[in-house]
């Protein structure tokens, strides 16, 4: 099979001169420069998208994936509200919920929390809290001695002091009318549970207890604050919510996990676009090598050219030979670059190789999520720079005048 002739060309101007076999020095720094910066590029956006999806799964993990509360501050009829939610598209299950702002304390120390009261049986098919209760089981919560059960975080339980069976007390600053004005309202709990999100967030301000214990201590007799919707495909939660509202009208109005953590997501993609835009220079800094390289060869193959030129060669075919010569610089930069990613990724998401401190972050290893998109992105970009760094040596080649390299030989 004959090659066209550009691609001929370009073929062998990769390779070193006779007495030197194999590919030229030059041609070998300017792959291995593209191949550096795209791997290193995919290894970075391989780990920012492994911190999302891990912050994703923990924040979705403590909250449902859908909110249906009420402007009027509380659902009277949860039954009602309910049984119209329950043939929605991709809802698989519902929990209703009471929140509240207090404080926890266990002799001198104290925290302001969330104190959400739950229905364990519902909660456990809504949400993942009580699926990551490290002390404790969800057996433990039911009521002992008149004194109503209470789930904490580790790191809540840290900070008071406390563990499994030990009291704590909780504090309402909206509390009752008393003889000498408003007066807290305050009520012991005991510790039946410690569970670990893995955020400190939740771990330190996040509490759950019984729904009833908690309607009697709010003060919400029958009602509850709102309803939990788990769903299963979570970026079908913005359908879900239209469908809410327009099934339940007002004064209903829900939320989906999108909404609430809308700042948060949107800096973390704002933050990997960054990381793009910065990483993607050392392609950009590579490109410089195929320039170079181009250009070296230009210079070098003066006598060629002309010949190529007196031989009916035209400017196109000339700019091809050069062209052909930095863009397969840069596929074969880029394929080595692509499996060097893939592979460094795979290590990392396997072993411990780079361990993180557990008490920090959490998380002992690097988390590594690697996305086609990522590497399709990468990809094209690293090939389009590298095409467009052909396009002046390519032209200065062209131009070249083959009297003049000829006058001398």
């Amino acid at each position: 099979m004959n090659l066209p002739y550009p691609l001929f060309i370009s073929l062998r101007y990769l390779k070193s001169k006779k007495r030197h076999r194999g590919i030229s020095f030059n041609t070998v720094i300017a792959v291995s420069g593209v191949a550096v910066g795209v791997m290193a590029l995919l290894v970075v956006l391989s780990v920012m998208s492994g911190f999302h999806e891990d912050l994703q799964k923990k924040i979705l993990g403590a909250n449902a994936h859908v909110i249906i509360q009420s402007f009027k501050g509380g659902i009277e009829d949860y039954p009602s509200v309910a049984g119209k939610l329950r043939d929605i598209p991709h809802v698989v299950s519902l929990s209703p919920f009471v929140l509240g702002q207090v404080m926890v304390s266990s002799g001198p120390r104290a925290h302001g929390v969330f104190l959400r009261g739950i229905e364990p049986s519902s909660e456990l098919r809504t949400t993942d809290i009580l699926k990551h209760i490290k002390q404790g089981s969800v057996g433990d919560l039911v009521r002992k001695d008149g004194v109503p059960w209470i789930v904490i975080g580790r790191e809540l339980a840290g900070m008071l002091g406390v563990s499994l069976g030990d009291p704590v007390t909780v504090i309402s600053p909206v509390g009752e009318m008393g003889p000498l004005g408003m007066l807290p309202k305050v009520k012991r709990f005991r510790v039946a549970a410690i569970f670990e999100m893995g955020m400190f967030e939740y771990d330190t301000s996040l509490v759950l207890t019984d729904m009833k214990a908690a309607q009697e201590f709010f003060g919400f007799g029958s009602a509850v604050s709102g309803v939990e919707l788990r769903l299963d495909d979570i970026y079908q939660a913005p359908e879900v919510r239209d469908a809410v509202k327009e099934r339940l009208g007002f004064p209903f109005h829900a939320r989906d996990w999108m909404q609430m953590n809308r700042n948060l997501f949107s800096a973390l993609k704002l933050e990997k676009f960054a990381m793009f835009v910065i990483l993607i220079l050392i392609v950009l800094v590579a490109s410089f090598n195929i320039v170079s390289t181009l250009m070296m060869n230009v210079m070098e193959k003066q006598k060629e050219i002309a010949i190529l030129k007196s031989m009916g060669a035209t400017h196109r075919g000339i700019m091809l030979v050069f062209m052909l010569q930095g863009l397969l610089i840069g596929l074969i930069g880029t394929t080595i670059g692509i499996a060097g990613g893939y592979l460094l990724g795979k290590i990392l998401n396997n072993y411990e190789i780079i361990k993180l401190p557990a008490d920090v972050y959490y998380l002992s290893k690097l988390p590594v999520k690697m996305k086609w998109i990522d590497f399709a992105v990468v990809s094209v970009s690293a090939v389009t720079i590298s095409f467009l760094s052909t396009l002046y040596p390519s032209y200065y080649a062209a131009k070249m005048k083959p009297v003049e390299s000829l006058r001398y030989e």
